[in-house]
């Protein structure tokens, strides 16, 4: 079953640490695009949560957000260690373009990332915390995906129907269209008024016949509607592959339309226009 690009999930803990939630909503793009964002001290957790995450998600717009509230009665302190070296590297920098170092302000320090830490609370455990709640959030959000491309499947499902359907009533109308053809055509010789002969009237209704004919278009868009089936089942990601199939759909409409040799044909190549283009626009949510 296939999984759409729409989906939302958070997943909230609580320790002897504080609580922890992630929130994970993502939306349709062409390409796997992760915005990230990590509280005060779990900076160093990025690829680790970048890896979890483009392990899971193949395409789409990826927001996620993970929010950290200390247990009450947990103390901050200073890492002295990198304020130190930052303070050499702000010495450095003076000393080569000769500015006051006093022209600074200390709370820009104190959102550097990593200056603040809270005391009194186990890293890795909170690191490992982290890393199985976003496992669980990454869960809920499939889950959500597949739920909302289930409802996309059967959409689609029954657009592919419907053109079924459409090409199915142009193959009954063909024998009637090659009748209707050679009908016209003796008439407009009879108005004429002129002589033809048999086998030069047997080859221009060949001739006419052969540009309105339909049937390999419609053995076409038979072959991408099985194709187009047969994906809509699997349960890797099949958005690429549909684009390209809404693409040969439309192709197969519009070479359908260039041959309608009548109004039942015209009508039928309008009525796929418009059920490709609908699925067109559904395929553009699909991972």
């Amino acid at each position: 079953m296939i999984r759409s690009m729409t989906g939302f999930a958070r997943c909230e803990s609580r320790g002897a640490w504080g609580t922890l939630a992630w929130e994970l909503r993502t939306v349709n793009h062409r390409f796997l695009d992760v915005g990230l964002r990590l509280p005060e001290g779990l900076g160093a957790l990025e690829a680790a949560v970048r890896t979890r995450l483009q392990k899971t998600l193949v395409r789409g717009r990826v927001d996620a957000w993970l929010r950290f509230q200390p247990a009450a009665g947990g103390s901050l302190s200073l890492n002295t260690a990198l304020a130190t070296e930052l303070r050499g590297l702000y010495g450095e920098l003076a000393d080569i373009w000769e500015f006051e170092e006093t022209a600074f302000n200390p709370w820009d320090v104190l959102r550097w990332p990593g200056m603040v830490q809270a005391s009194g609370i186990d890293t890795e455990v909170l690191e490992a915390e982290v890393l199985a709640l976003l496992d669980s959030a990454l869960t809920g959000l499939q889950e959500a995906r597949e739920r909302e491309g289930a409802a996309l499947t059967q959409l689609l499902l029954s657009r592919v129907d419907a053109i079924a359907g459409q090409t199915a009533a142009l193959r009954d109308h063909l024998p009637h269209l090659e009748k209707a053809l050679r009908e016209r055509l003796q008439a407009r010789l009879h108005d004429s008024a002129q002589q033809v002969d048999a086998g030069r009237w047997e080859q221009e209704l060949l001739f006419y016949l052969q540009r309105q004919d339909v049937a390999e278009e419609l053995d076409r868009l038979d072959t991408h509607l099985a194709e187009l089936r047969r994906v809509l089942q699997r349960r890797e990601a099949a958005g690429r592959r549909l684009d390209f199939l809404m693409q040969e759909l439309n192709r197969e409409a519009n070479t359908l339309a260039s041959k309608a040799g009548d109004s039942q044909v015209t009508f039928a190549s309008v009525e796929l226009k418009v059920l490709i283009e609908q699925m067109r626009e559904q395929v553009q949510n699909v991972e």
